[in-house]
């Protein structure tokens, strides 16, 4: 549903679905094959360590770096050790980047978007919205985004909406980092916190101890609390 809010006046939006993975992909010019080839060559090698190495699917706690696995799987490992999780909080964000910094050979402008975690790499400014279920914040507020010369990640957690694993109860909690894994896993770790609205403080002081974490944004029910370099905007 969210994902019919997407407006860009100067790039091509287009899907690309590949068994779990669900990229909405802003970029230049269409460029479907070559994202689908994307995500297969990224997931490739993340699917055979996983065959390989079980726990790496099933832990919920920091693994130790594996300097022989893929790029892919080290950068997921080093963002849940970051976080304090399990490294599988990152994988949306992970292919989100790999296949959105891959894609800058042939755009200069890209946004993947990827179950609510995006890549973004444009030296325009844009305003990334919040979906916050019920709240009355939801879809009512955004993130302004200006990120010149660099990528950046925005992702969010949920405990009250979709399908990703949260042990908390926030509607929605947005990070932004130049690490879209990073952001990812962060959001997971910040979200497990929220369980009363009393828990949003100290879930905020967790998140200012996150290296790498930028900003922060949590929604439960009318409650909103922010820290970092977060602009919003109203929408």
């Amino acid at each position: 549903m969210y994902r019919s809010l997407v407006r860009h006046d100067r790039l091509e939006t287009f899907r690309v679905a590949v068994k779990e993975t669900d990229l909405l992909v802003s970029a230049c010019k269409g460029l479907a094959d070559e994202t689908r080839n994307l995500i297969l060559k990224h997931r490739m090698p993340l699917e055979r360590y996983l065959q390989d190495h079980p726990q790496f699917l099933s832990s919920l706690m920091p693994l130790a770096i594996d300097r022989f696995a893929p790029p892919i799987v080290q950068t997921m490992i080093k963002a849940g050790r970051t976080a304090g999780v399990g490294p599988m909080a990152s994988v949306a964000g992970a292919l989100a980047e790999y296949v959105g910094m891959d894609l800058l050979e042939h755009s200069d402008e890209v946004i993947v978007e990827n179950g609510g975690d995006v890549f973004i790499r444009s030296e325009n400014v844009l305003t990334v919205a919040i979906f916050a279920g019920a709240s009355r914040f939801s879809n009512k507020i955004g993130v302004r985004i200006h990120a010149p010369g660099g990528p950046i990640g925005v992702c969010t957690s949920s405990g009250t909406v979709g399908h990703s694993l949260s042990f908390g109860k926030a509607d929605a909690v947005v990070v932004v980092s130049d690490s879209t894994p990073l952001a990812d896993a962060a959001a997971t770790a910040i979200g497990n916190l929220l369980h009363e609205r009393e828990d949003m403080a100290g879930a905020i002081e967790r998140a200012k101890q996150i290296a790498g974490v930028s900003g922060v944004v949590i929604v439960m029910g009318d409650e909103l609390a922010v820290a970092g370099q977060v602009e919003l905007v109203k929408l």
